[in-house]
């Protein structure tokens, strides 16, 4: 039996296959203006026995494919506990929001927070505060990390906190010192969310922003732990999806039909 997994998030789509326990394919497309038809293009040639979606646009995709929907947190805590079986706390940082998940010995969900009212703290900030710099998101953790010192960036709302970068920039503070106040200042969000959930342990970093090296260092060296990430930390919903529904999975996982 081949399970599809599908991920339908604010900025990237997301699909995984999985067979006899296993991540077999994986694939990730930019979202669209019509989510519906970037879904249809991923799943283009892929051939699967059932398919489980989960973000932003689950309960779209069902008007248009037969398939079961399942939140991001039994995705997120399923996919976390596939690529490492020792994790207790997640952190997903995608596109449009921020989860903090924490999860027993079993891999069963005991508390998660949310933050999705407000682009702060999301991929999203980043890609508006590097624009706001004038250097590329590549480039945004590099030019944080290389700072010996930060500039405080106070405000909480991305509009005000470009305002605020703009006019930084404009007194003439160095560019890498105002990318660390900015990385910084989202770091403090995340960790603020990861508290609320009593973190201990191990930290799994998943979505987007995980890759971004500099916020892996801040959270890391703030909370004291270990945080670790997989080779494609955007999969991990959707390899969640997947695995939920294929034969061969342990029952105990989360969200488990």
């Amino acid at each position: 039996m081949i399970s599809a997994g599908i991920d339908i998030g604010s900025r990237t789509v997301k699909l995984a296959l999985a067979e006899n326990g296993s991540v077999v394919m994986t694939r990730k497309v930019l979202n669209s203006h019509n989510p519906v038809e970037t879904c249809m293009q991923i799943l283009e040639g892929v051939q699967y026995d059932s398919l489980t979606a989960t973000g932003y646009g689950r309960h779209l995709i069902s008007n248009y494919l037969p398939c079961n929907v399942i939140s991001e947190i039994k995705a997120f805590a399923a996919g976390a506990r596939h690529f490492n079986r020792d994790c207790t706390a997640i952190l997903d940082i995608g596109g449009q929001d921020t989860k903090a998940i924490t999860l027993d010995d079993a891999g069963s969900v005991k508390k998660f927070e949310m933050n999705d009212k407000c682009a702060a703290g999301t991929g999203r900030f980043l890609e508006i505060m590097a624009s706001a710099l004038g250097l590329h998101l590549e480039d945004f953790a590099d030019a944080a990390v290389s700072a010996e010192r930060y500039q405080e960036v106070n405000s909480t709302c991305t509009v005000f906190a470009e305002s605020e970068v703009i006019s930084l920039v404009t007194r003439g503070v160095p560019r890498n010192e105002i990318a660390l106040g900015i990385h910084r200042s989202m770091a403090s969000r995340a960790i603020s969310l990861l508290r609320r959930v009593q973190v201990q342990g191990d930290l799994f970093f998943a979505g987007g922003v995980a890759f971004n090296r500099c916020m892996r260092m801040l959270i890391e060296n703030e909370l004291g732990c270990r945080v670790f990430i997989p080779d494609d930390p955007q999969i991990t919903g959707a390899a969640g999806c997947a695995l939920l529904y294929c034969q061969s999975l342990p029952s105990h996982i989360p969200g488990r039909e």
